[in-house]
Parts: C-alpha cells; sequence; structure tokens
C-alpha cells in the first residue's frame, strides 16, 4: 500500500483511492454490472459453480538442460499432483537457434530445457499421455514451431489432434517491450500468430492458439491497471487482425483466446485487477466485435503467483508471498496457475523447493475452503468498489493507447516502453524511501549468510549429449526433404494470406531444426530493430 498526496490519501499501488471504510453510504452497487457467476458480463467468474466442480489447473514452470532431463521433472511433478504441465525453453529456443550454433555455446539448457528438433521433443513428453495432460509454453517467437512440435508428437504417440489440450503463449507484442525473445518485425509475426489462431480453431478445438500475457509487462515494472489494460489492447490488436484476414467470425475463435498474468502483493487489487479484466474482455467481446456466443466472451485466464515481487534478502519470506498472491488469485477466479519456489531469486527450483510450491495450491484447494462457494468477495462494498475503479482506469489507459494510434505504434515508437520504464522508477524510489516495505529488504532486516542454494549449470556433458543427438539427427534425416519444405515455407511466407502452420508441421516432421525454419522465415520477412527509448 502506498500513501502519496496529504497524510490521509491511501491508494492501493497503481494509485486507486482506498477509503478508511466502505459502506452503502459512499458505494454504488449495480447488480447488473457484476451479474451472477456464469453469467455476462462475468464480473463474478466465468462458469456458475467456480471451483465447485472443477479446480483451476495445477501447473508448476519447468524445462531445464535436456528433454531426458525435463521429462524426468515433468513425471516428478504428475506423481506428486500436478495436474498440467508448462513448459520453459532455454534461450537459444526461444529466439530461434539450434543448440550448435556458435553463438548461443553457454546459453543451451541454462534457463529451459534444449528443443532442435522433433526428436527432442518426443523424448520430453515421452511417456506422457498427451490425451489426457494440459501442456502450456511460455514461448512466443518460436511459438508456431512449437505448436507443430506438439502436434507431430501427439500425432506419434497417436492421440487425435482434436484431443490435445493446452496453451502456447505466443504474444509477441509485449517481447518487443518487457521481455525481448523477438525474431521477425510486428507485422509477418503478427502475420504468424493470425495462423496459430485459425489452425486451431480449425484442427486443435482444444487448444489456446494465444495466451496474451500482461506478466512481462508488470515484472518490467508497470502498474496493476497498466498490466491489464496493455494486455487488453494487445489482444484487440490480434482480435483485430483475424478480423481483417475476412475468413473467421469472432464466435470461431474467441473461445481459444487466453491471458496470462502475474499475481503481485497487493492483495484486493489484485482481486479487483482479475474482476475488472474478466468484464472488460466480455464487453469489448460483445460490443466491439459482436459475439453472438456467451463462450466467446470468457476471460480465460492463467497466472503465476510469484515473479519479481519475490525476494533474495530472507528469502524464504517468498513462501508466504507466494500463499498469499495464490490466494488473490484464486478469490480472483483465475483457471490455471502456477506457484513460484521460493528460492527462484537464486536460481531454478530444486525438486523440494518446486514440490512445497504445488503444495502451497494443492493445501489452498483442499484445505482452506475457499473453492466451497462461488466469488465469495462478490457484493464486498470494499471490491466491488475497487473492482469499478480498476475498470475506469484500464478504459482510460486503452483510451490513450488508441489515441497514440494503437498498441503496435506506441510500441514501435517506444511510447508504451517509456510509460513502463516511469513507473518503474517511481516504485524503486517508494521501496528505496520506504514508503513501500517489503519485509527482509528496507524494513525487518537482519544479518544473514548467504543463503546456501543448489545453482543449476549444464554441464559440458548434458551440453555434448545435447550436440550429439542434433548431429545425428542432421545425419540421418532427409536433406532433400528440408530443403523443399523450407523452400515452399518461404514461397508461402511472401503470400500474406497463405496459413503457414501446415508446412511448419511438415517441416518440424521431416526434422528440420528451429534455427533452420527461424532462419528461412528471416531471410524472407528481416528482423525486429528495438527502438531508441530516453
Amino acid at each position: 500500500m502506498s500513501q502519496e498526496g496529504t497524510p490521509n490519501q491511501v491508494t492501493t499501488e497503481a494509485g486507486l483511492p482506498v477509503e478508511p471504510l466502505y459502506s452503502p453510504s459512499n458505494t454504488k452497487l449495480d447488480y447488473g454490472d457484476i451479474a451472477d457467476p456464469g453469467a455476462y458480463p462475468f464480473t463474478r467468474g466465468n462458469f456458475s459453480s467456480g471451483y465447485r466442480h472443477k479446480l483451476w489447473t495445477f501447473r508448476q514452470y519447468s524445462g531445464f538442460g535436456t528433454a531426458d532431463d525435463t521429462n524426468a521433472r515433468y513425471k516428478y511433478l504428475l506423481e506428486h499432483g500436478g495436474t498440467g504441465l508448462s513448459v520453459a525453453a532455454d534461450l537459444p529456443t526461444q529466439i530461434g537457434y539450434d543448440s550448435d550454433d556458435p553463438d548461443v555455446t553457454e546459453e543451451v539448457g541454462r534457463v529451459g530445457v534444449a528443443l532442435d528438433t522433433l526428436a527432442d521433443a518426443e523424448i520430453l513428453f515421452d511417456g506422457i499421455p498427451l490425451e489426457r495432460v494440459s501442456t502450456s509454453w511460455t514461448i512466443n517467437g518460436t511459438a508456431a514451431i512449437m505448436l507443430a512440435f506438439y502436434v507431430a508428437v501427439g500425432k506419434k504417440q497417436g492421440v487425435p489432434v482434436e484431443k490435445l489440450r493446452g496453451t502456447i503463449q505466443n504474444d509477441i507484442l509485449k517481447e518487443y517491450v518487457a521481455r525481448g525473445t523477438w525474431i521477425w518485425p510486428a507485422e509477418p509475426s503478427i502475420r504468424l500468430i493470425v495462423d496459430t489462431i485459425e489452425f486451431c480453431a480449425e484442427n486443435v478445438p482444444r487448444y489456446n492458439a494465444i495466451s496474451v500475457a500482461g506478466a512481462h509487462f508488470r515484472d518490467a515494472g508497470c502498474t496493476a491497471a497498466q498490466e491489464m489494460a496493455f494486455t487488453l489492447s494487445d489482444a484487440v490488436t490480434y482480435v483485430d487482425a483475424v478480423l481483417e484476414r475476412g475468413r473467421m467470425t469472432i464466435d470461431e475463435f474467441a473461445p481459444q483466446v487466453s491471458f496470462f498474468f502475474y499475481t503481485h502483493n497487493d492483495f484486493f487489487e489484485e482481486i479487483a485487477k482479475y474482476r475488472a479484466g474478466r468484464r472488460r474482455w466480455a464487453r469489448l467481446v460483445k460490443e466491439r466485435w459482436g459475439a453472438q456466443n456467451e463462450s466467446s466472451c470468457l476471460f480465460r485466464t492463467g497466472c503465476v503467483a510469484g515473479g519479481s515481487t519475490l525476494q533474495a534478502p530472507q528469502a524464504q519470506n517468498n513462501i508466504v508471498r507466494v500463499a498469499y498472491q495464490a490466494l488473490a488469485s484464486v478469490l480472483g477466479g483465475v483457471q490455471s496457475m502456477f506457484t513460484a519456489a521460493w528460492d527462484e531469486p537464486f536460481a531454478l527450483p530444486t525438486e523440494e523447493s518446486a514440490t512445497l510450491a504445488l503444495r502451497t495450491q494443492q493445501v489452498l484447494a483442499y484445505e482452506t475452503g475457499v473453492a466451497r462457494t462461488v466469488d465469495p468477495l462478490g457484493g464486498s462494498w470494499f471490491v466491488e468498489s475497487l473492482t469499478d475503479a480498476m475498470e475506469e482506469q484500464l478504459v482510460a489507459i486503452m483510451a490513450d493507447l488508441d489515441d497514440h494510434g494503437g498498441m503496435v505504434r506506441a510500441i514501435e515508437d517506444g511510447y508504451v516502453q517509456g510509460l513502463i520504464a516511469e513507473e518503474a522508477w517511481k516504485a524503486q524510489k517508494l521501496v528505496e524511501s520506504g514508503e513501500r516495505p517489503i519485509v527482509g529488504v528496507n524494513i525487518f532486516q537482519t544479518e544473514e549468510p548467504p543463503a546456501d542454494m543448489q545453482i543449476y549449470g549444464l554441464d559440458a556433458g548434458g551440453r555434448q549429449r545435447q550436440l550429439d543427438r542434433l548431429a545425428s539427427v542432421k545425419a540421418s534425416r532427409s536433406s532433400s526433404d528440408v530443403r523443399r519444405v523450407l523452400k515452399e515455407l518461404q514461397t508461402a511466407a511472401e503470400q500474406p494470406d497463405t496459413n503457414l502452420m501446415p508446412l511448419l508441421v511438415e517441416a518440424v516432421e521431416a526434422y528440420a531444426t528451429v534455427g533452420e525454419i527461424t532462419s528461412a522465415l528471416r531471410d524472407v520477412w528481416g528482423e525486429y530493430r528495438q527502438p531508441v527509448v530516453f
């Protein structure tokens, strides 16, 4: 909580005013805006039964080393009660380089799993029944290639493509602003996203073709209101692009658009963020694009409890932070969640810390009673007022972006980056001054020895195994098939209305590498160049 302006003026971290007391005398409650759970505009949740009959999906973000290493971790997490997988790819895979590229040698398998060809994906999911497990991919620049991997692995396992479930993040606009794993310029990148949305709607109906992600905006320093508003503006850009192609109506693909956020520490603000975002999205889908089916209006969202709120000093305090953030996420009505491990400020989680993070969700779901009733805070004078105030901010921020020429223009000229940098600077000043207290960082500090961490690094033997597998695949595949399909891919890439997904599936089934596919498209589309922001 921040206190700015006059001594009696109290606000949330995003600057929403907070009164000392809420009652009918200072609160306007319109039940038409709130409605029942499962009813438009879905303020109280997507489903009338809440979590009573189906809990949120328990995921743990995981990926490191080789596909063999990560496959073992996935099986461990599923055996301990995880109900979905969340794939972390290494940096070379995310930005379209193969493990044998000399420019990325030290990054192979370091912060995620190395995936060069379909052979790696086959090992990654070996023994994991894809017809029963939902798989999320936190990947953007090469998301379409990862989707092709997943479809191809499913086919090899004998799983009908229509039974595959999960999500690819596939949100490139926020990469240009806040994360950096971009490859191509905005226009062809958005075209490729449209291709994946069309492909999933027509062929993989249970798979979310995009998870529009505010999480990385938030970790870069923006407020909760900006996180939600920027994310919704990104989503508007993608939906408009699909509709402009003219082959699909909003009702044919909206149910496969999902969202992804970080939940931070301002407990009630985070709850209001999810409730306001859900209502604003429903209204956009119905009023802007004329959706006829209410299911198209649902705000399907996953989240992370953790992120930049985790601190290195007194690191075990992070266990408490994550637990409160998880509770706020559930009270806000998310559909899936992964809880960060307390040691993530230092290293990749150990099996022990990852299990504790998973147990945090399980205790919340099975012991606290939080899932017994739907939207337990609905009708709270404070929560409903905060939800209204949050939605008002979302509308204002999105209108400002529209006035600036839309999200793509605002990114390409650095406007959004400047807004985030300004908020990050303000937040840092509040921490340094103590106005924004953080336990163990600027209050209740203690002298403590450095944390005893198990630091993960892919050893030389692991890196060599990855290189050997890649070399073996290249030696055993049909080079002529690879050359042919890559040439066909380049020709199709020059035709904006041609969907590239069938060719991408064909390319990975020929065991073309991520680097080869990315390079082929880079030759046609070029590469993104960041704006200079002052």
